[in-house]
């Protein structure tokens, strides 16, 4: 029971993460599974069985927040499905000792691209609203629905820093869009494992858990977005997926690293996690200072403007 408990948490935070960042639910739940020693392709299998139910829900929510692109769901969210049943076939395909550490490799990787790119860039914005193409949102979704099924989470980190990094949408339409076209990457990913897997590996009762946790975080999130920047957020989840990626990395027998090394290594990240999300405030408080200067700048422009009209007249 405790453990339930533990898992309906762990879904309503990673969705609340998710629908605000348009990343990290697979990221986060496949973590704790792996480090309770379930299976990769179970663990894989069962998060993406919970986000049929909770991409549903994210995109409904977002929908209603007119938070999507429906263009770019279609052209990223068919490639993305096909990339994921390629994946989750190919995870099933290997064994449990290979493909733990495959997939925590994967997702080290995608933390370390989150933290970098929204720590030390933002959002660029000078390609605001120019239409992205379906020869980069094609390949684009092949990759990220691999990667997502392969391990275990990624269809956020690879889709939404890439959308992000065009400049052409706004952050949270491209959080909406990457949430709502990551229904059909479940579904085809959910098809793979059972192909793959079947279903005798995976448990029901933590696939509805993890699902009620972030159904009902789902609307909390997509309101959020609104709210919080994305760039400090992205610096917060950044942190999140290399911790808990490195220690299962020690931990495993590829590594296998003493008690002590573990310990240096996990007060190394927190400090340059603290520092990275030091930055990403500071950087956002400037710019809206400098916002709000260039807003009370163009109000003294507007009053002298109007100011001459009437000694004109």
């Amino acid at each position: 029971m405790r453990a339930l408990v533990l898992l309906g948490l762990v879904g309503f935070a990673a969705q609340l993460v998710d629908g605000s960042l348009g990343m990290a639910y697979g990221v986060t739940s496949t973590t704790l599974l792996l480090a309770i020693g379930t299976n990769p392709a179970a663990a894989s299998a069962t998060v993406h069985l919970a986000e049929i139910g909770t991409t549903l829900a994210s995109g409904v929510s977002h929908w209603r927040f007119d938070n999507i692109d429906w263009k770019v769901v279609a052209k990223i969210g068919i490639p993305g499905a096909v990339g994921a049943f390629a994946g989750a076939t190919f995870l099933s395909s290997l064994s449990t000792d290979v493909a733990a550490p495959v997939m925590s490799l994967i997702l080290l990787t995608l933390g370390i691209y989150i933290l970098i790119r929204f720590t030390a860039f933002g959002l660029p914005k000078g390609n605001l609203g120019k239409p992205l193409r379906k020869r980069f949102l094609g390949p684009l979704g092949l990759v990220a629905g691999f990667v997502d099924a392969t391990g275990g989470g990624g269809w956020g980190p690879v889709g939404t820093p890439a959308i992000l990094a065009s400049g052409r949408l706004a952050p949270r339409k491209v959080i909406g869009s990457i949430d709502a076209s990551e229904f059909l990457v479940a579904i085809a990913a959910s098809v793979g494992f059972f192909v793959g897997i079947g279903s005798e590996n995976i448990d029901f009762s933590w696939v509805a858990v993890l699902l009620l946790g972030g159904v009902i975080a789902a609307p909390i999130a997509a309101w959020l977005v609104r709210h919080i920047p994305p760039r400090i957020l992205g610096s917060a989840v950044g942190g999140v997926i290399i911790l808990t990626n490195v220690r299962t990395l020690l931990r495993s027998d590829w590594i296998d690293a003493p008690g002590n090394v573990q310990t240096i290594a996990y007060i190394t990240i927190a400090v340059i996690w603290a520092g990275a999300i030091a930055i990403s405030v500071r950087a956002y408080r400037r710019a809206k200072a400098e916002e709000s200067v260039e807003a009370v700048e163009a109000e003294l422009r507007a009053r002298r403007g109007e100011e001459e009209t009437t000694s004109a007249s």
